[in-house]
């Protein structure tokens, strides 16, 4: 019954899709939302991707130092929901960078986003969880030093050991400006993470639909032991935590720091989107 159900949600779908970009008034960049199997990166739901979007527009718009014709570069774009949210921002002179070790979903992306200030590159490197036949070699992007106005992250830092994070932590440092800032999601284990730690139990979350328990970070995966996953992953980078103290490890050496923590409702706690979401500046 439940194949049934998805075949003819996914035949619905593209009908909606179809009417609903024609109904589209005041957010005309939601167009570019892709049909069910071309929605990935952890949501599918067409009113998950519309809800997120929305939320990190409202971020961008509230952390790019100038409104219009910013150059953006989103790391690990997935199939474009950060792309969808950039584009208000780009205006004529600016440009959109999407990075992705997936090449289906550049692919996907060089063919569905078709502005010309829109660009999209696969990076040949490893990631056990999504590219685990890639390039061991950690490389970095062919993107100019000081060239951004803004960095975003969505998911991403999730899923590096701590080796890849410092290393990418300090390339958003080399290509963003000064003064640029960088909009990155962690699940970040501070205060209100262990607080709410002994509330959790096996029973679905208030605010999304996993269960609490599934979200307790006890494995160490680091050799700081600040960097640490849950027990029910099948290789560390599937879901990775980081400590307060590994967030300012990555800051050392950069010239970027912490201006604002928005908490993230993984913690059984009210917050603008699922995972924590950390601003940093460029000094």
């Amino acid at each position: 019954m439940r194949k049934i159900l998805k075949y003819g949600y996914i035949k619905l779908d593209r009908l909606y899709l179809r009417l609903d970009k024609e109904l589209l008034r005041r957010t005309r960049n939601l167009r570019w939302i892709p049909k069910f199997h071309d929605r990935r990166g952890g949501k599918v739901s067409y009113g998950e991707w519309c809800h997120v979007v929305g939320i990190f527009q409202t971020l961008l718009y509230i952390h790019l130092n100038q409104k219009a014709n910013n150059h953006i570069l989103d790391i690990g774009c997935g199939t474009g929901l950060l792309a969808i949210a950039s584009e208000p921002f780009i205006g004529d002179s600016g440009k959109y960078i999407g990075i992705d070790v997936s090449k289906e979903d550049i692919s996907f992306c060089k063919k569905h986003y078709l502005e010309d200030n829109f660009s999209f590159i696969h990076l040949n490197v490893y990631n056990q969880t999504y590219a685990s036949k890639q390039n061991t070699n950690k490389m970095k992007w062919d993107i100019s030093n000081e060239s951004m106005d803004m960095v975003a992250a969505l998911s991403v830092f999730t899923h590096f050991n701590e080796d890849d994070a410092i290393f990418y932590f300090r390339e958003i440092d080399r290509v963003l400006k000064p003064g640029g800032k960088a909009i990155i999601t962690f699940f970040l284990l501070n205060d209100t993470y262990y607080q709410t730690l002994q509330n959790k139990s096996n029973t679905r979350s208030k605010y999304h639909n996993t269960r609490q328990d599934a979200w307790i970070f006890d494995q160490p995966c680091s050799k700081s032991n600040h960097w640490l996953h849950p027990q029910w992953v099948k290789q560390p980078e599937d879901a990775i935590g980081v400590a307060p103290v590994g967030i300012e490890s990555l800051q050392q050496g950069t010239r970027l720091f912490l201006t604002e923590t928005y908490e993230g409702n993984w913690k059984e706690v009210p917050g603008i989107f699922f995972q924590d979401i950390l601003v940093f500046q460029k000094r």
